[in-house]
């Protein structure tokens, strides 16, 4: 069915995170399809965001071990239940699952198609992200100074680039997209630029979108999801979330629902607290394809699950692009063991002591969770603060950071000799050794960052 650029645009979400639920999707792609059949020229587009500031260096990791790895792990899981109903429906999948290796994610996608006995997609991928390679050093250098990375590590790096090359894509006819790291609102602003026809300054309308995508970007939040507190802000249904629906129309303003038949709910709180997730600044929210301005918004309610944002300006977009660089940051060790009745917190007290007097070389973070933790700090002020008590379930949790390995490791050992040479009635060890990833960021000018499309061939 043709689209029709008057008409509005339908935009769901089914993921937040990498790692998010992989049964998000349906109920998302059955309201959007329902939608369109409603509709003459309505059209409609899936996105997921799957990346976060470390998930890329991570997914580099995988793709090391593996040269086919380095995409989104869940991505067939997520794609499996509705790729046929997208494809059958034209509703084109944004995403930036592709994370360090889009191609492999695309060719996964492929795949996945010629299995189920669908039609080959038209698959685009989103290329000019990644800044890792040696190509790149010299820009790196010049932005973070030779002192900075002499003897760095890195493990990823990479631009946070915009919307243009994703509606490149879909104008070219891709029905699917796959890109590793733009900008999360700019997965909606993409499909928004193509659909519309918006020019690439029209900064009010791109703003607006982009502040529709940025409502999308953290997937169920906006519905309740990591919002509800019981008897304060209480959520229906939290154990069936739905994912979100974003109706943007041809002047960028937008509606925020949610899909057909699940819980949790839009209301008006859980859209200004997603609106305002993450924004540095209300009147000057940065992002590659320009900066929104929400200092005069106004969301309004306009009935069950159905929150309008109106207001929203926009300004010229930076003339340069934030970049992240992960980093080898030596090892982490962890170890937690448990105790429990009469004197709990003065054995686990007594414990954390003697891990100390072993491992004088080691900065310790010590918590007593039970007793204070979470609101704890890594040189241990507050747990020094917080007087010994008589908590009678009390889990000691011990960390170090170190940049060798061996040096790391002994403190998981220590914690396993607590069964024995510690105080009574140690119990439930539990210890980890892993490899730590820092980060670096940098700006860097636009113009070195040209980022482009290509279609993936078809399969032989």
């Amino acid at each position: 069915m043709p689209s029709n650029p008057s008409a509005s645009l339908l935009i769901g979400c089914a993921a937040g995170f990498s790692g998010d639920r992989a049964d998000a999707a349906g109920p998302v792609v059955d309201t959007l399809v329902a939608r369109c059949d409603q509709a003459a020229g309505q059209r409609a587009f899936l996105i997921f965001e799957t990346l976060a500031e470390r998930t890329l260096a991570l997914a580099q990791l995988r793709r090391r071990a593996d040269p086919d790895a380095g995409y989104e792990p869940l991505l067939e899981e997520m794609l499996r239940p509705v790729l046929a109903r997208c494809l059958m429906h034209d509703v084109r999948i944004v995403s930036n699952f592709g994370a360090a290796h889009p191609r492999a994610a695309a060719r996964c996608i492929q795949a996945l198609a010629l299995e189920l006995g669908l039609p080959a997609p038209r698959i685009a991928v989103i290329q000019g992200d990644d800044l890792s390679g040696p190509d790149h050093r010299a820009l790196l250098r010049g932005q973070l100074g030779a002192e900075c990375m002499d003897g760095l590590r890195i493990v990823s790096a990479n631009a946070y680039v915009g919307a243009q090359a994703i509606a490149d894509a879909l104008d070219a006819g891709a029905q699917i997209v796959v890109a590793g790291r733009v900008a999360d609102p700019s997965l909606a602003v993409g499909p928004a630029l193509s659909h519309f026809g918006w020019a690439p300054d029209d900064w009010d309308r791109l703003a607006r979108a982009t502040m529709a995508g940025h409502l999308l970007e953290c997937g169920a939040q906006v519905c309740g999801g990591y919002h509800a507190d019981p008897g304060y802000k209480d959520v229906p249904d939290l154990h069936a979330l739905g994912y979100p629906i974003a109706e943007i129309d041809a002047q960028g303003h937008c509606v925020i629902g949610k899909a057909q038949g699940t819980g949790g709910a839009v209301t008006l709180a859980s859209v200004k607290e997603q609106l305002l997730y993450e924004l540095h600044d209300p009147a000057a929210y940065l992002t590659p394809d320009v900066v929104a301005d929400i200092s005069e918004a106004e969301v309004q309610w306009l009935g069950p699950d159905r929150v309008a944002l109106r207001g929203v300006r926009g300004h010229p977009r930076p003339h340069s692009l934030k970049v992240n660089v992960c980093h080898e940051g030596g090892w982490l060790a962890e170890g937690e063991i448990s105790y429990a009745g009469a004197r709990a917190e003065a054995r686990a007290r007594l414990a954390a002591d003697v891990l100390r007097r072993r491992l004088p070389a080691l900065d310790l973070r010590v918590d007593l969770i039970g007793v204070t933790s979470v609101l704890g700090d890594d040189a241990g002020r507050t747990l020094a603060a917080h007087a010994p008590g008589q908590a009678r379930d009390v889990r000691l949790r011990v960390a170090a950071a170190h940049t060798n390995p061996a040096q790391a490791l002994r403190l998981t050992r220590e914690v396993t000799a607590l069964y024995t040479c510690g105080p009574a009635g140690g119990g439930g060890v539990r210890t980890a050794l892993t490899p730590r990833l820092n980060t670096l960021s940098c700006l860097v000018p636009r113009a070195a960052v040209p980022c482009h499309f290509v279609m993936l061939e078809a399969a032989p």
